[in-house]
């Protein structure tokens, strides 16, 4: 039961992160555009709190984008999943964790593994 609750309280956090940061992406994007590329790179390359901030947050991009090509046995999918990982963020990560904690029915083995991997 414990382990229930837990996976509930994960997936309501998934929920309110994915929300939250749809609408805020959304006022973003109503008042700068689709622009985001040179805002996030110039800001690396002015070697300032918000590009380090950008750099340190790129490194989670890609232990995340690793992480889904890797749970996926790094086949076409998972490299496909890992790609839109990357450039998707927590947009993407949130949705995916829902689907793949739906299945993983309260395992935080599953969850983190994949059904291959936690089966051996």
């Amino acid at each position: 039961m414990v382990k229930d609750r837990a996976m509930l309280g994960f997936r309501i956090l998934l929920v309110l992160m994915l929300l939250v940061l749809i609408a805020y992406t959304g006022v973003v994007i109503a008042s700068h555009g689709w622009n985001l590329f040179p805002v996030f790179f110039g800001d690396m390359t002015a070697m300032t709190w918000p590009g380090q901030f950008n750099t340190d947050f790129m490194g989670f991009l890609i232990l995340s984008g690793l992480w889904t090509a890797w749970r996926h046995h790094f086949s076409p999918l998972g490299l496909l999943l890992g790609l839109i990982a990357f450039f998707g963020g927590i947009i993407f990560l949130t949705i995916y964790l829902l689907v793949v904690s739906g299945g993983a029915k309260g395992n935080a083995k599953v969850l983190l593994l994949g059904p291959r991997r936690a089966a051996g």
